[in-house]
């Protein structure tokens, strides 16, 4: 399908009945007497099919509104079973398949950035589940990977479409110059819950599970099982804590209210004990500062001294000038944000579009990068490169295993 799906899918259909006659396709797929027609209706995949893998899946039709048959289910716990017509282990196979249309995504965040490329550039749609990447430099390449294929991504939250749309046209506005905003995210991120394990027992993986591709493009750990499963997210190789697991829910709604989707922090402060180099653990608490002065704490609520620096404060049309609150009523106010469905049908960027939902984590992984690093950090949020430490900057782009590579 040529870049900016130019082809219909009703081209696709007729151009392929060759390949159709062979294939085993349910009925409302090829359209009909009682059926949607095809240019309504869509293959789909799952890649990741534990967890909340089959809900994501099902956010296509509940939550989004499409028509979506489920052809392919693709997990690394199929090892035994795989037969590479409807099940697979290698998301790869997947790909290659011109009936899917739309990629739903639930495996470990490690696997999120490349599979999600791979699909954008094989001419489909996602929906990828949260948190969007493992490091900031997959965001970005998922983001210019958007806009090359021309395709539609959404991370699976949804914060943002409530987001109060009268601040965000203020924030957006370029009238308020010095954003006094102090937002504190307190508790809510299960830092102890998604601790990992420093001391266990490692043993031969399940025949059922293809560990070599759990680990993917992370080193090949000897196989425990609390690396496995929803405990993953306590592991470096896989995710990234708590702060990970839940931030950008958290955050969806933050940064759309206040005009932070093209934008990042600039300096980062931080409280936390020493960090393990593989297990996720306890902080204290994290404050990022945009260089308009809006500040962000992240405050764990579950280890050390609580943060108390500043007090939570928003901002209004009464931080303007009359002038300049003249000038902001005469603006138009912005469009409505569409949601994945919407944007499949109309070819339309989604509210929680790639370059917004990387911006978002961007945030919780600067604030991890400060915590496994113990130390304060400056960012330059249009290099996306952190300043002045090299060390700190490795996790910003880190290395992965031959022959993974974005």
């Amino acid at each position: 399908m040529r870049k900016g799906n130019a082809v219909t899918r009703r081209q696709f259909l007729k151009g392929s009945l060759g390949v159709a006659a062979l294939t085993i396709v349910p009925r409302h797929v090829l359209g009909g007497p009682g059926q949607a027609p095809p240019s309504d209706t869509f293959g789909g995949a799952l890649v990741g099919c534990g967890g909340r893998g089959p809900g994501t899946f099902a956010d296509l039709k509940g939550h989004h509104g499409l028509d979506v048959a489920l052809l392919a289910r693709c997990d690394v716990r199929f090892a035994d079973r795989a037969d590479n017509k409807t099940i697979y282990t290698d998301y790869r196979r997947v790909m290659e398949r011109k009936d899917i249309q739309i990629v739903a995504i639930g495996t470990h965040p490690g696997w999120h950035a490349l599979i999600s490329i791979a699909a954008m550039e094989a001419g489909k749609d996602v929906l990828c589940e949260k948190p969007m990447t493992r490091f900031i430099a997959e965001g970005r390449a998922v983001a210019e990977a958007e806009k090359r294929y021309g395709r539609i991504f959404q991370i699976g939250t949804y914060g943002r479409f409530g987001a109060n749309r009268r601040t965000h046209k203020l924030m957006s506005s370029g009238l308020l110059k010095k954003c006094p905003v102090v937002h504190i995210q307190r508790g809510g991120v299960k830092v102890r819950e998604w601790s990992g394990m420093v001391q266990y027992q490692v043993g031969p993986p399940p025949r059922w599970l293809d560990w070599d591709m759990y680990c993917g493009p992370a080193p090949v750990r000897p196989y425990q099982g609390h690396r496995f499963g929803g405990t993953h997210r306590g592991y470096w190789d896989y995710e990234g804590g708590g702060l990970a697991d839940m931030s950008q829910h958290h955050l969806d709604g933050f940064n759309y209210q206040y005009a932070r989707d093209y934008i990042s922090p600039v300096e980062v402060e931080v409280y936390a004990p020493p960090a393990h180099p593989e297990a996720c653990g306890m902080w204290g608490w994290v404050e990022m500062r945009y260089a308009d002065g809006l500040t962000l704490v992240f405050d764990s609520g579950e280890w050390g001294e609580a943060y108390s620096r500043k007090s939570p404060c928003d901002v209004t049309e009464d931080d303007l000038s009359p002038e300049d609150r003249e000038k902001l009523r005469q603006m138009p106010d912005p469009e409505p944000l569409i949601g994945f469905g919407e944007a499949v049908k109309t070819r339309k960027q989604p509210g929680g579009h790639a370059e917004a939902a990387h911006r978002t984590a961007t945030l919780f992984h600067l604030a991890n990068i400060a915590i496994r690093t113990g130390r304060n950090l400056r960012y330059d949020p249009v290099k996306e490169q952190i300043v002045g430490d090299e060390e700190a900057n490795r996790l910003v782009y880190q290395p992965m295993r031959a022959p993974w590579r974005l």
